[in-house]
Order: C-alpha cells, then structure tokens, then sequence
C-alpha cells in the first residue's frame, strides 16, 4: 500500500513569492511617489516618504496590516533615507521587492545605505543640472518666437512633467523587477550618459533661446540687436573652448542671471 509523501515544512512556512504586483498598489505607489518630499525633514530626510510610498506594497504580506511584520517592515523603511526624489522610485520598487520576498533585515539595511548615493548624484545631474534648465530653456525659445504666457507655461509643464511621470515609472518598474539586484537596472544608458547629453542639448537651446528672447523683448531694429547677436558668438566661442572645464548647463544659467539682472535694471 502505497503512502503520500509527507510535506516538506520548510516549502510549506515559506509564503509564495509575488512575480508582479496588483495594479492597484502599483497606482497607490504612484501617487504617492508624487508626494515623497511632503514629509522631508534634517532628521529622516525622504524616509518618512518612503516609508509613506511602501506602505501599499506593505499591505501585501501574508500577516496582514497590523501585525508586527507589518509593523517592523514600515518601521525600517522609514528611517533615514537621502536621494533625488524622482529617482527615489527605484528605491520604493526594489525595497518592496525585498520586504515581499522576505529578505533579512540586516540585508534590507545595507541596500538602503548603499542606494542613497547613486540615486542622489545621478538624480541631480540628470533632472536639476539637465531636464529643468532644457525645460525652461525650450520653453523660453517659445516666447522668443512669439508664444503667449499660457503656452510658455503650459508647454513648460507638459515637457517637464513629461519625464518626471516617466521616470517615476520606469524607475517603480526597474526597481520591482531587479529587487536587490537593481544595479543591473541603474545601468542604463539614459542614466549613464543622459546627464551629459541633456546638458549639450541644453547649451544648444541656450544659443537659441537667449537671442530669441532678447529680440522679442528688444524689439526689430534697435541696436542692441547687433550685440545681441555679437554677444551669442562669443558665448558659442567659449563653450566651445571650455570644453569639459565646465558644463553647458552652468554656462547657460549664467547668462540667464545676467539677462535677469539687466531686465531688472533697465
């Protein structure tokens, strides 16, 4: 007479592991991830956030809400945590990853420490240093073209929020998917080499946009229209003998300060 196997006890406490979460949750996430800086402060910076953008994720451990998995897992993902805010995403993702698939603690710590650099300096390079001056600088062009103040700023807007939507998604997705492993994911190559391209394109729509602008605001026919155009030759001259001694984004927040300043004063 033939016998069952007996169970295995260790397959049996161990919890199925999640290959992809609810569309809800992911939405939760989201949303939230918009709201990530609400509660920064000196002490925790984003790790009130974090904490904040995990908890839908947390929701989905096998003891529930309120037990003290639950609890200990919210708890960690609180602490202390300092990262661009739109790359943060890649945090949330791969954190929830690690808490669902019941990483150590211990581990879960180290790779929290070990995130914070990466997602912070890319993260500035890429969006601060980049996509916000191209941003305002395309948007700037428009004006310089005749736009009125509505498109200006609604174009601004879209364009902006464009890639901060999309990479707050990419990021939650590479995250979720790599999970401790998203070393792998931060290679991409938008992230390796977008800062420095942005940063060109940036100088190139400051070439364009500062004239343009300049001559709207000026107007045809003054003489000022012939420095103007003096004053960009040379400032294309100087990038390009500067080369890697300083970034097209400086350069271009420079001459934006001083076209503010001699605004003001006129």
């Amino acid at each position: 007479m033939s016998t069952a196997p007996a169970p295995n006890p260790s397959s049996a406490s161990t919890p199925p592991q999640l290959t992809r979460l609810p569309f809800g949750t992911r939405v939760a996430m989201f949303v939230r991830l918009l709201a990530i800086q609400g509660a920064w402060n000196y002490e925790t910076m984003l790790g009130n956030g974090l904490g904040f953008c995990l908890e839908p994720a947390l929701r989905l451990l096998p003891e529930g809400r309120h037990s003290p998995a639950f609890k200990s897992a919210l708890a960690r993902e609180s602490r202390y945590f300092n990262a661009h805010p739109y790359l943060a995403a890649v945090a949330v993702g791969a954190l929830a990853r690690a808490e669902l698939d019941r990483e150590p603690p211990e581990r879960i710590e180290r790779f929290r420490t070990a995130l914070c650099g990466p997602l912070g300096s890319v993260g500035d390079r890429l969006v601060w240093a980049g996509w916000l001056p191209f941003c305002s600088l395309f948007s700037l062009g428009l004006f310089g073209l005749g736009a009125g103040t509505l498109t200006v700023v609604g174009v601004f807007l879209l364009l902006y929020n464009a890639g901060h939507f999309g990479l707050l998604i990419w990021g939650l997705h590479t995250g979720w998917q790599h999970g401790l492993r998203v070393a792998a994911g931060l290679a991409n190559p938008v992230l390796r080499r977008g800062p420095q391209q942005i940063g060109r394109v940036a100088a190139l729509a400051t070439g364009a946009a500062i004239p343009l602008a300049l001559g709207r605001i000026i107007g045809p026919g003054r003489h000022l229209i012939g420095g103007v155009l003096v004053a960009v030759a040379l400032g294309s001259l100087l990038i390009v003998r500067l080369k890697d001694r300083i970034e097209g984004w400086r350069l271009s927040l420079v001459v934006l300060a001083i076209f503010v300043l001699i605004s003001v004063i006129r």
